[in-house]
């Protein structure tokens, strides 16, 4: 793929030939055509396949979060492809005939604002779960005023809940209402801290696996 400022007729997008077109963050880039084979895949590349949708289609529904929080943005990558590259990496293990998610390895968001200190989480009343914390306002770059991230998910029933801004970072608790088709259930949840302006956010915690009363 390269980029271009001025072509015999400017930017351009879509096929002309046999090359491609298009704008892509800022820039005016041509690629050429992918040749057609007939080859069939070869084990590792159908395991490279596999790996890389059950890792998309696990991070798609929390994409409103990692593209605020995961990494740095800027350059030719993306947040979410961080995310990506992260995860495909770092939190999947392979048990044969399929990848699975190492919840623990799961970040929501990757940054340098002090993170949640000391959280636990449980769930008591029916299709509530609680958090709880230490303030550490004040510790570094911490904020009374952080905003609380979370995620939570359900693996039986493919479920998610994302909430951007739960409470503040010196509230030291909050208790999430869920729908209820978490009833009974057994959920992961990954909590963080983002500024007011979500322009600073810590790395994330992993809150473990609680059954929803």
């Amino acid at each position: 793929m390269g980029t271009y400022n001025k072509g015999i007729l400017g930017p351009f997008s879509g096929k002309v030939g046999t090359v491609v077109g298009a704008n892509w963050r800022g820039k005016d880039v041509m690629r050429s055509l992918p040749k057609k084979t007939n080859r069939t895949p070869t084990e590792t590349q159908q395991l490279q396949r596999q790996l890389f949708t059950t890792v998309a289609e696990f991070l798609s529904p929390m994409s409103n979060v990692l593209s605020r929080y995961f990494g740095h943005s800027g350059g030719y990558v993306s947040r979410r492809n961080q995310a990506m590259s992260y995860h495909m990496t770092e939190a999947v293990e392979y048990v044969d005939p399929n990848f699975d998610i190492l919840y623990n390895k799961v970040l929501i968001s990757k940054g340098d604002l002090v993170g949640v200190q000391n959280p636990t989480a449980a769930s008591t009343t029916a299709e509530k779960i609680s958090y709880t914390w230490e303030d550490n306002s004040g510790q570094g770059s911490a904020k009374a005023t952080d905003q609380l991230v979370v995620v939570i998910y359900a693996p039986a029933e493919n479920l998610y809940y994302t909430l951007l801004n739960a409470a503040v970072r010196n509230a030291g608790s909050v208790t999430i209402t869920l729908s209820s088709y978490f009833s009974g259930l057994e959920v992961q949840s990954w909590i963080t801290f983002a500024s007011e302006t979500g322009k600073a956010y810590a790395t994330s915690v992993y809150m473990g696996a609680v059954t929803i009363v």
